[in-house]
């Protein structure tokens, strides 16, 4: 049986990520995404927007076809 998963090298949002504390968010996709750890991501709202800041994946989890990360931004590039 195999598995559909995709490798992801920028993080993008969506507006779905949830601040936990200080810089830390959380973001849950549908289906299976990979992620490097501990590396310097962009962090974009779409695809085709300008990058908004640099974030770092601490957490990875995939479960019941979801992916979750824990990040931590970095840098800030805009506050709109």
């Amino acid at each position: 049986m195999s598995m559909p998963i995709q490798l992801n090298t920028l993080i993008i949002t969506e507006g779905k990520e949830k601040r936990l504390e200080d810089n830390n968010f959380q973001i849950q996709f549908d289906g299976y995404h990979l992620y490097p750890l501990n590396t310097p991501l962009a962090v974009q709202r779409a695809i085709n927007e300008e990058v908004i800041g640099e974030g770092s994946i601490s957490k990875l989890v995939l479960t019941d076809e979801k992916t979750t990360i824990i990040y931590k931004l970095t840098s800030l590039k805009s506050t709109n």
